[in-house]
């Protein structure tokens, strides 16, 4: 189960989060190989947990993390839309981040 940032739970949607990453990789020059073993990379760093339960927002984490190191503007797609940037300042604070 996937706890939302309003607290509502709903099933875990591997199709849903691999939509979300093909999204932010259109365009890109990633191979959907390589979008899929990012989403298997997500699943088995949950699965080393065994929880019944994760965050959005955690799930979220696991994916800008493995998109930062694969491809940075895939990332910043990825996280305008997970971090819900309403403003240019935020996405400049999060290139700044991805820099580090």
């Amino acid at each position: 189960m996937v706890i939302k940032s309003n607290g509502s739970r709903e099933p875990y949607d591997r199709g849903k989060l691999l939509a979300g990453v093909v999204l932010a990789c259109r365009k890109r020059p990633i191979s959907r190989e390589n979008m899929d073993q990012l989403v298997d990379a997500v699943e088995a760093k949950l699965g080393e947990d065994y929880r019944l339960e994760v965050p959005s927002r955690e799930l979220g984490d696991l994916v800008l993390e493995r998109l930062s190191t694969l491809d940075p503007v895939a990332y910043v797609r990825f996280a305008s839309v997970y971090r819900q940037f309403d403003s240019p300042e935020h996405f400049v604070e999060e290139l700044k981040n991805l820099k580090k």
